[in-house]
């Protein structure tokens, strides 16, 4: 039975990366898109920018996994309420801060053990094992990667170049699926 716990550990922080790597792909592709004017731009004044919703990734991203087995995830000099506020320059900026995001997290995450997973780490406060930490990152940026996605989509509106299968096209993936 250790084995089984040990490989599934194993698998467990392996899918993690992996639902991380598929996340930050999709944010890329969505991004790749845009131009400098993109990174301002919101459906509405009540929205987040792209580039407010990029700066509230990484800034959680660094503080999150920054010595993310040794010390709070919600680290003292992260200024979350600005996150909100100002933005980018330029896109080259935004991307930057993307990039380092998401350099902390594969640091951290790659750094790991998979019997790290049941450590006791820390975000304000609120004892989580490490597992329960991972498994709420994965669910907070998916949905900042969707808004990134839709706000992106449009922004671009007609020009928007599908992520995923084009509308009216998932008969012809399916058969395409089934002969490969």
């Amino acid at each position: 039975m250790t084995d089984y716990i040990a490989d599934l550990a194993a698998h467990t922080l392996t899918t993690a990366i992996a639902t991380f790597r598929s996340q930050k792909k999709l944010g890329d592709r969505a991004i790749a898109q845009l131009d400098d004017a993109a990174i301002g731009w919101s459906p509405n004044p009540e929205s987040n920018s792209i580039g407010i919703i990029v700066k509230h990734l990484s800034g959680n991203m660094i503080s999150r996994w920054t010595d993310f087995l040794t010390s709070d995830g919600e680290k003292p000099n992260r200024n979350r309420d600005d996150e909100f506020e100002g933005g980018y320059e330029s896109l080259s900026l935004m991307n930057e801060a993307w990039e380092r995001g998401w350099a902390a997290l594969f640091g951290a995450l790659e750094a790991m053990h998979p019997d790290d997973l049941l450590s006791t780490v820390y975000i304000r406060g609120e004892a989580h094992t490490a597992l329960e930490a991972i498994y709420r990152q994965i669910s907070h940026y998916g949905c900042h990667v969707g808004q990134i996605v839709y706000a992106s989509k449009a922004y671009k509106s007609a020009g928007w170049g599908t992520l995923s299968i084009a509308k009216g096209k998932s008969q012809q993936f399916n058969e395409d699926m089934q002969r490969k």
